[in-house]
């Protein structure tokens, strides 16, 4: 435990002072794009008679940082609860909410440079606010048993390669526009998976993690009752490892894999994940809970371990590479993120499993259709 607090800020005050060290780069990137945007009050124009706004650019939208730390509570609380979807409503956020979508669209026609270095800077935003939430979710889940180390590590093994890979061939590559339909499709298929998944067909392959998820509940409505019960001891023990098979159990029933599929699930589902500028949480739980066969109690911590590795590996490759972002803004979500990633585990035991997983659809398909309507056709619902 001592160590884990002294690694947390650590860690942090690192990644901050790489980011700090090659911020120049990306001020001469930026600089550059700027002067070669038409100046005016126009759309798509830079205004040099208004205050600055974000990244420092005139005219630039100004968030409301309470907004901002209501929204990274909101943001923290979803990813430590599902052990999803924290990236995509990060960008929701971003997008959306503060209107930098907008903003960076504007430029499409009329500085595509400069469009394309807001877009990696909303994409690498929405990662640290993720990248964090994870750090403190895995903790959690791991401190009730709740996290599955092995299958966590073949994971993020996979999304170093993923994300790594991803970023390096995406960046300054990428229009908003672009960005912004890919985000919407990839989400709104997901949601159509996993209404599918829900349903009997789906649901008759899944014997062992309904088994798992009612005495998970049982458990909970004992502790509930006033009985103490040991649930670190009921939690995730594994009892083999080996290069082709492990094997765990969780609340007395046992589960196993194959080390090398979450491996190469890891490399497909990062190298998504870093293009699209989220966490990866969103593919990786219906992977956890579709693939590997876990309840969703499972699926949270798990993930969220896997989605660490690849932000500490996409967010390195994405500021190396000279992009940057709006330290006021950030510093005051990633603070909303603490609260919300700390509240999330505590709160998730008392929603049922199907429950977790009916939210998760409606979110998905919501976003994945507004955004692929807006990105691809402009149409706005």
């Amino acid at each position: 435990m001592k160590h884990w607090k002294l690694t947390l800020p650590v860690g942090l005050l690192a990644l901050a002072a790489l980011t700090l060290w090659i911020e120049p780069a990306f001020a001469d990137k930026l600089a550059d794009a700027i002067a070669k945007a038409p100046q005016g009050s126009g759309p798509g124009q830079i205004d040099p008679s208004k205050p600055a706004g974000f990244l420092g650019i005139n005219g630039a939208p100004e968030v409301n940082l309470i907004l901002a730390f209501c929204w990274a509570v909101w943001v923290g609380w979803i990813f430590s609860t599902v052990g999803a979807f924290g990236g995509v409503m990060a960008g929701v956020g971003h997008i959306t909410v503060y209107g930098l979508g907008n903003y960076a669209k504007s430029f499409k026609s009329t500085a595509p440079q400069l469009n394309k270095l807001v877009t990696d800077s909303i994409r690498v935003s929405n990662q640290w606010l993720v990248g964090l939430s994870a750090l403190i979710s895995s903790f959690n889940y791991w401190k009730m048993g709740r996290l599955v180390l092995p299958l966590a590590v073949s994971l993020g093994a996979g999304s170093i390669v993923g994300s790594w890979l991803s970023v390096t061939l995406s960046q300054g590559k990428v229009s908003f526009s672009a960005y912004q339909g890919y985000f919407g499709l990839f989400v709104l298929f997901l949601g159509a998976y996993l209404f599918w998944g829900t349903t009997s067909r789906a649901q008759a392959g899944k014997k062992q993690a309904k088994e798992a998820a009612r005495a998970f509940e049982e458990t909970v409505k004992r502790q509930k009752s006033g009985e103490k019960v040991d649930t670190k001891a009921l939690g995730v023990k594994v009892t083999s490892i080996s290069l082709t098979r492990v094997t765990f159990t969780f609340y007395g029933v046992q589960f196993g894999f194959n080390p090398l599929i979450p491996f190469i699930g890891g490399i497909v589902i990062a190298g998504v994940a870093a293009f699209l500028g989220v966490g990866g949480g969103f593919l990786l739980v219906p992977f956890l809970t579709n693939v590997a066969q876990l309840p969703m109690y499972l699926a949270a911590g798990t993930s969220a371990l896997a989605v660490l590795v690849g932000m500490i590996t996409s967010i390195t490759t994405f500021m190396s590479g000279g992009v940057s972002i709006h330290w006021h803004l950030i510093g005051i979500e990633l603070i909303g993120i603490v609260i919300g990633s700390v509240i999330g585990p505590r709160t998730s035991k008392y929603i049922p499993d199907i429950w977790l997983k009916r939210l998760f659809i409606v979110l998905a398909l919501y976003v994945g259709a507004r955004y692929v309507l807006r990105g691809f056709f402009a149409i706005n619902i």
